[in-house]
């Protein structure tokens, strides 16, 4: 079976020949996109089935800190809490990741050895991703070899919104190839790619270059995830996959904080690309506060009673 390299060999042969590719992608229906997002979310989940979402929504948290007073300290306990989130209930799965910037992905690894709980660390200059491209793999290099199990790097938005498609993508397989056993997330940053099309020109790009995952945001901007680029981007692996084999995943991050806000991304998920990525394999929420909310929901259903916020951590 051919690779997606080969595969897509004349359409990354030169720059003409990839904005002819992704320019010739189908339009977006701006309209018609936003009514199907806004129409999913307004499913109604019943008691069982929340339950169920709670917890598959909170074993796909990648649980994340990326502040500039972000101290070894802090890292540890946001490890503890993503390995067991609610300390008096032991049935609570863990969550899926811990995201850290490069320099405390070595004390997340040691915090986390042996949970099963991955560490995620942001890199290439994030979240502007303004650097020279050694920088940008040293910083990658950097966090794999201080143990991340996943990088989440961030696209030149500047060479993308100037048609300068195979930058982009040569910049992606340098850190892919950097990444090593790492799996990769590529962020589009979606609020400030401006338009629908842009934001699936950029989807297959990520994943014609090699991305394992493609994800909406830093959380550093106005704009983050949404329930209708989330969706966009759902559809962009669904036909991805049916036209190459290959499964990529999808991570809305920035602005998800509720459990209300979760579920209507898992109904999204399930109606459109189905069971198989209803996995933390396959989907994930990059999210601070979020957990919180989902572990105050689960205790509302196991006790019918609604915990105040003093009943969990502040991170």
């Amino acid at each position: 079976m051919p690779t997606i390299a080969t595969a897509f060999a004349d359409v990354t042969a030169s720059d003409s020949a990839l904005r002819r590719f992704l320019h010739g992608l189908p339009g977006v229906d701006a309209v018609g996109l936003e009514a199907r997002a806004a129409g999913l979310g307004t499913r109604s989940i019943k008691t069982t089935a929340k339950a169920y979402a709670i917890d598959l929504a909170i074993s796909m948290i990648d649980l994340t800190t990326l502040e500039g007073a972000d101290t070894p300290g802090k890292v540890r306990a946001l490890a503890a809490k993503a390995v067991r989130p609610d300390p008096t209930d032991r049935s609570t799965p863990s969550t899926a990741a811990v995201c850290v910037y490069p320099d405390m992905a070595a004390i997340a690894a040691e915090a986390l050895k042996g949970s099963g709980v991955k560490v995620a660390s942001v890199a290439t200059a994030f979240p502007a991703g303004r650097a020279a491209l050694d920088v940008k793999l040293a910083d990658t290099r950097d966090a794999v070899a201080a143990g991340a199990d996943e990088i989440d790097m961030v696209i030149d938005r500047g060479a993308f919104l100037s048609g300068r498609y195979l930058k982009v993508f040569e910049e992606i397989r340098a850190v892919k190839e950097a990444s090593g056993p790492a799996r990769l997330k590529v962020i589009f940053e979606t609020g400030e790619l401006s338009t629908y099309d842009n934001i699936r020109r950029a989807s297959w790009l990520g994943m014609i270059a090699g991305a394992d995952f493609i994800k909406t945001s830093t959380g550093k901007v106005a704009v983050n995830a949404t329930p209708a680029n989330t969706l966009l981007m759902l559809e962009a692996v669904r036909d991805f996959r049916e036209q190459t084999g290959v499964q990529v995943g999808v991570k809305p991050a920035g602005g998800i904080r509720t459990s209300k806000d979760a579920i209507k991304f898992l109904v999204v998920v399930n109606e459109t690309v189905g069971e198989d990525w209803l996995d933390n394999h396959w989907f994930r929420f990059g999210a601070s506060s979020l957990l919180n909310d989902l572990l105050l929901q689960r205790q509302k259903l196991a006790t019918g009673r609604y915990s105040g916020p003093d009943y969990v951590t502040v991170d």
